[in-house]
């Protein structure tokens, strides 16, 4: 597709025509490769949650005022209406924060949007085409949105996937339904009015709120937008549109430029650790660093510096960590635990992990030194003994990393991996197969029954 001259006063329209007539044909074969991935990643990262007490406590509440029974939670046997189990499957999918992440912005861009379009799939029926277009589309405008006010908007405290999620997720099932280009308008206006979630929410349940509501939220704008509910003009680049008042001096072109040439799906990562996205070169460290030490030197260590990018200490700085969820973003529990277990898994970054007396001593040796030549997925460790001696690693690129990205058999092994840990009895190798499929089935909607707790 040509590109679309950027005017700022019509990229909400240029957007939304853009979503509207988008055409299947016009996606490159690699990128339909890469639609498959991110769904894999999603399944496997939701049903690794599934059951968590986080997920327990909103299934709980939200099932009091479900209006029906007609949609599938992933790895659980409770259903609830199409909304609250759209916000509940974008939790889930995030509250391990081992979801994939768009580097650029570090948006999370599945959740929020996979969570929405399996939910209306299961009322409105949806070829396997149909939706990873429609899906595909709802990860582009929400990375593309999320560009133009980057980095300021995440510097300022907003939380990323869920203030721009809430776009993807009502664009995508904008796309799914068929809306006009001017109600695609409408339901960007109705989820501007609906965008939220803040940074200082991480590490606590708080932040699965807002993520889920970014696919809850912009799948309501998207009904709404359907029956006639009209929105502003220009939602996003009106002078209190979305883009200026979340954003400073906000790219317009990083929204309109080469659409349909180049796709932001390609530039999404996805995390072979569940933690924030900034520790994996420093895990990657640690871990060959574990299994070069003499446990018996543990004891020795005088101090360990991490060099990297700024926002390694910015997110990652946490000393005390309180909890599993709080360990996530973590440093000063992520480096022992690798240093002392040689592991990074689920079960590092777990509530009896954090519990670890020697953790926590070995965590306050931590210094931390930023080098803003560093790229994010790049990190050096160095450890310094007692005696002067000194050992270091350093990681260019991490494991992951768009890259060095992980193998489709990697994604795989994930899913059966997190499928194994959330214990829902789900059959991974069928639904792996699925994803696969997707393109030519009838009905999307059986994945997400597919995924659902075995009976």
């Amino acid at each position: 597709m040509h590109s679309i001259s950027p005017e700022p006063n019509h990229v909400s329209v240029q957007l939304a025509d853009f979503i509207h007539t988008a055409s299947w044909e016009q996606v490159p074969d690699a990128v339909r490769h890469e639609i498959k991935r991110a769904l894999l990643n999603y399944f496997a990262v939701c049903l690794a949650g599934c059951q968590d007490p986080t997920l327990d406590k909103a299934v709980a509440v939200y099932s009091r005022y479900s209006a029906a029974a007609s949609t599938t939670l992933v790895g659980r046997h409770e259903r609830l209406d199409m909304l609250n189990a759209a916000a509940i499957n974008a939790m889930g999918a995030n509250v391990y924060d081992f979801d994939d992440t768009h580097v650029p912005t570090i948006i999370h861009p599945t959740a929020p949007v996979a969570a929405a379009l399996f939910a209306l799939s299961e009322t409105v029926p949806m070829h396997g085409r149909d939706f990873m277009m429609a899906f595909l589309l709802g990860v582009e405008a929400e990375c593309r949105i999320g560009n133009a006010i980057s980095p300021f908007h995440y510097d300022k405290g907003w939380h990323i996937t869920s203030t721009c999620g809430v776009f993807g997720s009502a664009l995508a099932a904008g796309r799914a339904l068929g809306l006009s280009p001017a109600r695609l308008c409408w339901a960007m206006g109705s989820a501007a009015c609906q965008a939220g979630g803040l940074v200082e929410c991480l590490g606590t349940m708080s932040k699965s709120v807002s993520v889920g509501n970014a696919a809850r939220n912009g799948l309501l704008a998207c009904l709404l937008a359907q029956d006639d509910f009209d929105g502003p003009v220009r939602p996003l680049e009106g002078s209190h549109g979305f883009l200026s008042v979340f954003g400073r001096a906000p790219d317009f072109d990083a929204i309109t430029q080469s659409l349909g040439d180049h796709w932001e799906i390609r530039k999404v990562a996805y995390k072979p650790y569940p933690c924030g996205v900034v520790l994996n070169p420093v895990l990657d460290a640690c871990l060959s660093l574990s299994a070069r030490i003499d446990k018996k030197r543990l004891d020795a260590i005088q101090s360990i510096a991490l060099t990297g990018h700024p926002l390694l200490r910015q997110r990652t700085d946490r000393p005390g960590a309180r909890n599993g969820r709080e360990s996530q973003v973590s440093a000063q529990h992520a480096v022992p635990m690798a240093l002392v277990y040689g592991r990074a898994g689920l079960d590092a970054f777990s509530d009896a992990a954090v519990a670890d007396p020697a953790l926590r001593s070995l965590g306050a040796l931590l210094q931390f030194h930023d080098d803003a030549s560093y790229p994010i997925d790049s990190a050096e460790v160095a450890i310094r003994f007692q005696d002067g001696e000194v050992i270091r690693e350093h990681v260019h690129v991490a494991r992951g990393a768009l890259a060095r990205p992980l193998t489709d058999g990697e994604i795989e092994d994930k899913l059966r991996d997190l499928c194994r840990h959330g214990r829902s009895g789900c059959d991974a190798t069928r639904l792996i197969d699925a994803v696969w499929r997707l393109e030519d089935s009838p009905d999307a909607a059986n994945l997400a029954t597919m995924a659902a707790a075995a009976h």
